[in-house]
């Protein structure tokens, strides 16, 4: 039997938290300090909730929400990856988005296996 801190919700809750603080440090020189400080109260209110247990593992499923979209953002890198239409030719550089496709495939999957293991207990 599963108490209120390890049931689905939680987990998602710690997702939230966890993308939240992933999204936060990619951006902290734009809104990142905002999302950081939303991402702390949640935390803080999840950890508030008695018996949070395995669900804590969310952090890590969660950070692999904002790299996914890093790594979509850079889908035609690495290198210069130029678009136009019949007016005008934009160039950008791209990142290679392997790294944060790999990373974030990883932070997913251990995240669900260690919830799945240890509500298993």
């Amino acid at each position: 039997m599963t108490g209120d801190g390890e049931s689905t919700g939680a987990f998602l809750g710690w997702c939230v938290a966890g993308a939240g603080m992933c999204l936060g440090v990619l951006t902290i020189l734009t809104i990142g300090p905002f999302v950081l400080l939303f991402s702390l109260v949640l935390s803080a209110w999840l950890l508030w909730r008695p018996g949070f247990g395995s669900a804590l593992a969310g952090l890590l499923t969660g950070a692999a929400a904002p790299l996914l979209y890093v790594a979509w953002l850079n889908r035609g890198g690495p290198g210069e990856v130029c678009t136009g239409d019949s007016r005008a030719l934009t160039c950008t550089d791209e990142w290679s988005p392997w790294p944060f496709l790999a990373l974030a495939m990883a932070l997913a999957v251990v995240g669900l296996v260690i919830f799945l293991h240890l509500r298993r207990r």
